[in-house]
């Protein structure tokens, strides 16, 4: 049984680490802060003692040390969607190699909340935040001012603005959709999508399907925009209010993967044929939809590649201080299955 008490009396020490692995402190230091610059056989000697003897680094000492704490924020509106995970995902692996610890925590699109959870990390001495979007509240833009701390945004597409952001642009990839519907003939276009109010993404994208059917002549239906949560269960709600008005669409595009898989699942319950019937869209490539039955016609969304850019942004940002430069990544439509041409 361990000794707790002896534990806590004597702690491991870096001089403990060099002593056991036969190397130099200067070594040890270098292998836990800057590893890339130690040699791979002395690097993996060390963090083998590391882990056998359980050295744990003090976080407090290292902070007063550096002038950081070695950690970032991330506030997202929700863990309930896969391309935020996915995001995420590739957003702690490139901070973890760099030796950055990732916290994260969840809005549930709550502008105020999205402000505590700020307040609360900047508290915590975050070197850097990560923000979805362009929408925050004037509190969280003069909190990030106040606190000088390093923040970008992802998922939007802004050049320039109060913190850089490396996104996509959710508008043209919504008029893309339009066009590619428009091709085969569709005139009645619908849309079920997310609730605009305080989300630029659903905004942005909204506004691009309106403007896409003006470029293209073709009428704007108020009738047939639906804002609504994402979820399964209201976008099957919000197809069958669609597909159930006495002159339907033809299309229906989606603001996002979750609320078109809940429109397919409505259609197939009625047993109404897609795209035969009725043609729709979703918006993110979540890597189910692409093995549903039919595969889903959908915006791939570069979210892995804004995991990627966001960190090594950050992370190049604390080491040198370069300035964080927007950037814009493609967002291609895949085109599948549940789009077709339009049957008279």
């Amino acid at each position: 049984m361990v000794d707790e008490t002896k534990v806590v009396e004597n702690p491991i020490t870096i001089e403990d680490i060099a002593r056991a692995a036969d190397v130099g402190i200067a070594t040890v230091s270098r292998t836990l802060n800057h590893p890339e610059i130690v040699r791979k056989d002395t690097r993996d000697k060390i963090m083998q003692v590391v882990h056998e003897l359980g050295y744990i680094r003090s976080g407090a000492a290292r902070a007063l040390a550096s002038k950081q704490t070695f950690t970032v924020g991330a506030i997202i509106p929700t863990l309930n969607n896969a391309i935020f995970a996915a995001c995420m995902e590739n957003f702690e692996r490139v901070l973890s190699r760099a030796n950055y610890t990732l916290l994260i925590t969840v809005t549930n699109f709550d502008r105020d909340q999205e402000t505590m959870q700020l307040h609360k990390l900047l508290e915590r001495g975050v070197d850097a935040v990560l923000l979805i979007g362009l929408d925050h509240s004037k509190k969280s833009f003069a909190l990030l001012e106040k606190s000088k701390v390093c923040a970008v945004s992802i998922f939007g597409s802004r050049q320039s603005g109060k913190i850089p952001c490396i996104g996509f642009d959710n508008r043209k990839a919504s008029e893309t959709i339009v066009q590619h519907l428009v091709s085969l003939g569709h005139k009645r276009i619908g849309m079920i999508a997310g609730i605009t109010r305080g989300n630029d993404r659903a905004r942005d994208r909204k506004k691009g399907v309106i403007s896409a059917l003006e470029k293209n002549n073709l009428v704007y239906h108020p009738s047939l925009f639906i804002e609504t949560r994402y979820s399964h269960e209201h976008g099957r709600q919000a197809f069958q209010t669609l597909y159930g008005q006495k002159i339907k669409p033809s299309a229906i595009i989606c603001g996002n993967d979750v609320l078109a898989m809940g429109a397919l699942f409505e259609a197939d319950a009625h047993g109404i044929r897609i795209p035969d019937q009725v043609s729709i869209t979703g918006f993110d490539n979540l890597p189910i939809t692409e093995h549903l039955k039919p595969a889903l016609t959908t915006i791939d969304v570069p979210s892995a590649a804004m995991g990627v850019r966001a960190a090594e942004a950050i992370v190049q940002k604390l080491k040198t201080g370069e300035k964080i430069k927007s950037r814009l990544l493609e967002a291609n439509l895949l085109i599948r299955n549940t789009t077709g041409p339009i049957k008279v």
